[in-house]
Order: structure tokens, then C-alpha cells, then sequence
């Protein structure tokens, strides 16, 4: 079979890379289409600025003139300097359930990288961690959550025959909003209240919030940087700016938390009702009507999904993780919400996983990133859901910039 791969050269090219997707997994009950607002902006380079510090290449595949895959390659400049690597990535891979055309399609971007000097290969991964990363691996039974890859299970066998191994797995579990809270998070809890060396913030209203969300961006930027976050590469102001404008009207004030210590923002924590159903419905499409599909969603829904969390270095193992836990499921539990998604938990992350397991909290899936050599590519790993859990080492879940963009809507405060 004669795979012909193709770079991409117009905006038609772009919708059929976009609009794929779609009619691959058309037959699959799991899969959650992108927001397509998101996904023009996404991949606009004028409207995306990880292009101008990245070298890029779109592909799509043909068999004749057949469409059969499409995938994209990555060099984070940005983060190579940081971590002193030269680093590739692949990601937004898609194919039908054919190894030649996986093998094109992998072997067009590391000839790609390997001409530009790069000696490694990760994916699947975007721009940064905030962008879609990681095979599925386990849990194909459970519904995507928002901006995740949702792959069939033939992906990551056949990305492995080409010479790929495990570089990290991430693991996703569901957790009970409990109606009473184990004896030693109460002692925790009570004892930070009496203390009150630290102030817990909670919003009802987005005007509350929105003074908050850069300080909070802030703080994510130096605990991700400083933790060496997997695929993390530092934000610059302009970047936070753009995040603070872009997230503000998907945030729900209810479910975000801040603590801080005098007049500094010290930790936070951010999740959001799940919406996929909604945007399932909606076929990731706004308008006409879809957006009103997605907030019916956030308001049915009995799931809380984690997005985001960090506590700063000096403050760690000092509570602040069960003090924003309590809050946050206090909050769900008063919202009617009954199951918390974890989100990703990096391997790794023995503190979290532990802590979460301890609460009761079940895999629900489990991701993996690939890496080659001389070109190197990354899998994930991610796992079930169980109940919710704050752990004592907190810099992780980040997820901000995988919520859609869903502009000027969403999900009001009760």
C-alpha cells in the first residue's frame, strides 16, 4: 500500500486535520469532540503563541486520495533551553487501525526532527503539559474528560513496534465526595483553623475571582518550573495575560480555592463540573445551541473533575492540601456533585497516588507517554476513578489550559 504523507498548506488542509478526528471515532461512545472554536485557535499561529518559540509540521496522510491519518510534530524550543535537551514531539496522531500508515506518519516526523538536530522523540504531547499528552492505556470503558486523548486500544501497540518505550505513565482516579470526612483529615483541618496562620479564600462570583487569577498563574508557573513538571516549560507574562482572558468565563467560582499567608497567594486549587456529555451533544460545536447543551451538562452532572493544584515549596507538608481539599468538597457535596476526577497523577507522584488511595480513591484510567531515540517518543498512563484526596506534596493536575474555551458562557455560581 502506497501511503503518501502531505505537509499542510491551506486553511482546507487545516479543517480536514481538525475535522478528522470526527469520523474516525465516529462509531466511539467514549470519545469527546474537541470545542472546534478552540481547535481554529489552537492551531493558528497568529492566535497561538507556542509557535513562535516552537518549529512545527502538520501532516496528513493519504492512500491514493483516501485520507487515512494525520499527525503533528513539535520542537519546544522554549523548553529545550530550559532543560538543556533537543527534544521532539508527535502528537494529534490519528489513524484508522493500520500500522503502515501509523509507521508513515511517526517515520515523516522524526526524519523531520532528526534533520533539525534533535536526538529524541516524545509524544504523544503538544506544545506543553497543558495540552492533550499521554496514550490511553487503561480504562477504555470510561468517557474521555476534556482536552484528554482518547485513543483505541491497537494505538499504542502499534506505536511501540516502532521502537518506542515507555518514558512516563499518569494515572486518573474517582473518588466519593464523602459525607463525612475521615477522623485524621479533621484533626488536620481543625488544627490549620486554630492556628490561622493561613486564610482560605472562596468565591461565589467571577468579579471575586478574576483580581485572583493571574496571582494564582503566577504561583503555578514557579511550583511547575521549580518541581521540574513533566514537559513543563515556564509561561511569560504575555502568556498568563492570554490564560487569565481565555479562562476567566470557564471558571466556576464555587470550585476554586486559594490560600494565602499575609497578602501572598501561598497554594490554590481549581475543578470544574464535568461537562463532556454537554459536549458530546454539542459535537464540539458552540453555536447555534451547543453551548446551551454544555451548561445543561455542568448542571446535571454528579462529577467534579480536578484541573489544577499547586502549594509553594516552603509551604508543603503543612496542611494547606487537606485545608483546600475539605473546602473543595464541602463545596461539590453542597453543589449535589457525588464523584471527584483526579485528573492526571504522574507515576511517580508516590505522595498523591498514596494519599488518594488511602481516601478510597479507585483507578479509572491510565495513561502513557513514548519516547525513541535518535529520535525519542513518550506514553502516558492513566487509571480509574475513586474518592477524593490532598496530598502533602502538592504541585500537579495541570489542566488549566486543556478546559475549552467555551468563551463568553458557562456554568453560573449557585
Amino acid at each position: 500500500m502506497d501511503i503518501n504523507i502531505r505537509e499542510l498548506r491551506t486553511r482546507k488542509d487545516l479543517k480536514t486535520f481538525i475535522y478528522l478526528p470526527e469520523k474516525i471515532h465516529a462509531n466511539h461512545p467514549n470519545w469527546v469532540h474537541p470545542i472546534y472554536m478552540d481547535e481554529w485557535k489552537y492551531f493558528n499561529p497568529k492566535k497561538n503563541k507556542a509557535f513562535s518559540y516552537s518549529d512545527t509540521v502538520l501532516l496528513l496522510a493519504f492512500c491514493g486520495e483516501k485520507l487515512v491519518g494525520r499527525i503533528m510534530g513539535i520542537i519546544n524550543s522554549r523548553h529545550n533551553e530550559y532543560r538543556n535537551e533537543k527534544t521532539a514531539r508527535f502528537g494529534y496522531l490519528e489513524t484508522g487501525e493500520d500500522e503502515e500508515v501509523v509507521r508513515s506518519l511517526l517515520s515523516y516526523v522524526e526524519d523531520w526532527a532528526r534533520k533539525k538536530g534533535m536526538t529524541k522523540i516524545i509524544g504523544p504531547y503538544g506544545f506543553s503539559d497543558q495540552d492533550p499528552e499521554g496514550f490511553l492505556i487503561e480504562g477504555f470503558e470510561n468517557r474521555a474528560t476534556i482536552v484528554t486523548y482518547y485513543n483505541f486500544e491497537w494505538m499504542p501497540r502499534f506505536v511501540e513496534k516502532e521502537g518506542y518505550t515507555k518514558d512516563v505513565d499518569y494515572f486518573v482516579y474517582k473518588l466519593d465526595v464523602p459525607k463525612e470526612f475521615p477522623e485524621f483529615y479533621r484533626r488536620i483541618y481543625e488544627r490549620i483553623q486554630r492556628k490561622r496562620n493561613f486564610e482560605i479564600v472562596e468565591f461565589r462570583k467571577r468579579k471575586e475571582l478574576k483580581p485572583w487569577v493571574k496571582p494564582i498563574l503566577h504561583l503555578m508557573n514557579e511550583c511547575y518550573t521549580g518541581s521540574s513538571i513533566y514537559g513543563y516549560a515556564p509561561l511569560d507574562e504575555k502568556e498568563m495575560e492570554d490564560l487569565a482572558t481565555r479562562y476567566m468565563p470557564v471558571l466556576d467560582p464555587r470550585f476554586v480555592k486559594v490560600v494565602k499567608k499575609d497578602d501572598e497567594v501561598v497554594s490554590f486549587i481549581i475543578a470544574m463540573p464535568d461537562i463532556t456529555e454537554g459536549i458530546q451533544k454539542a459535537r464540539g460545536h458552540l453555536f447555534p445551541f451547543g453551548f446551551l447543551k454544555i451548561l445543561r451538562a455542568a448542571k446535571k452532572t454528579k462529577q467534579l473533575d480536578l484541573l489544577l493544584g499547586a502549594i509553594k515549596e516552603k509551604y508543603r507538608g503543612r496542611g494547606l492540601d487537606v485545608l483546600m481539599g475539605v473546602k473543595t468538597l464541602l463545596s461539590a457535596h453542597e453543589a449535589g456533585l457525588e464523584m471527584l476526577d483526579t485528573h492526571h497523577e504522574l507515576e511517580e507522584n508516590v505522595k498523591v497516588r498514596a494519599e488518594m488511595e488511602k481516601m478510597g480513591g479507585k483507578d479509572l484510567q491510565a495513561l502513557s507517554c513514548v519516547s525513541k531515540k535518535t529520535l525519542i517518543i513518550k506514553t502516558k498512563k492513566v487509571q480509574k476513578r475513586g474518592q477524593a484526596t490532598f496530598s502533602n506534596n502538592w504541585c500537579q493536575a495541570p489542566f488549566l489550559s486543556q478546559a475549552p474555551f467555551l468563551s463568553l458562557f458557562f456554568i453560573k455560581a449557585k
